[in-house]
């Protein structure tokens, strides 16, 4: 017959064994919150680039800016900065600020390279204006051009091994492109 197994022992091995576990289960919860805020993030700029497109092209008096489309990505974008550091391109590969987005309204497949001369890339509402440094010229839409609304947003992650397995961020990339109304 065995002899009675004393409780105090008992929570002790199940104190023992909760601390074994726990930094799995938090690195699993954690983890599961990362995923949560990027499906987040990508449903939401997906839904935020789809308007600022929508604005960028109605046929409205008077005709839409780059300002009316940074505003109607901000209003979507509720607590994320959002800023244009070439409206009209070019869409570069550089990570934009953490958990900040960048916005550009361009051509539809713009090119990575600064162009002088680009093809019809920004609202109709916008004036000309020639290229800025390492920015594309701006040359407004007219006759249901194509128009091509970019975000880049950089999510920082709060896990530290996903954070190290995906280099402390994820850059998520959203493009809506509409054809003019005017």
């Amino acid at each position: 017959m065995r002899p009675p197994v004393d409780p105090k022992c008992q929570r002790s091995q199940a104190l023992i064994e909760f601390a074994l576990i726990s930094p799995v289960l938090l690195l699993l919860l954690f983890g599961i919150i990362d995923l949560g805020r990027a499906v987040f993030y990508y449903d939401t700029i997906n839904h935020a680039v789809r308007e600022g497109a929508r604005t960028a092209v109605r046929a409205s008096s008077p005709l839409p800016t780059n300002a009316d489309v940074l505003a109607t990505v901000t209003t979507q974008l509720i607590g994320t900065p959002v800023t244009e550091p070439c409206p009209q391109g070019p869409v570069t590969s550089a990570t934009p600020p953490a958990n900040a987005a960048w916005l550009y309204v361009t051509e539809p497949s713009p090119p990575s390279t600064v162009e002088a001369t680009p093809p019809n890339n920004a609202p109709g509402g916008e004036y000309p204006a020639i290229a800025a440094g390492s920015c594309s010229a701006v040359n407004p839409a007219s006759g249901n051009s194509r128009l091509q609304v970019t975000i880049r947003f950089n999510l920082i992650l709060i896990t530290p091994v996903v954070a190290q397995a995906t280099a402390n961020h994820i850059i998520i990339t959203a493009a809506a492109i509409f054809r003019t109304e005017y």
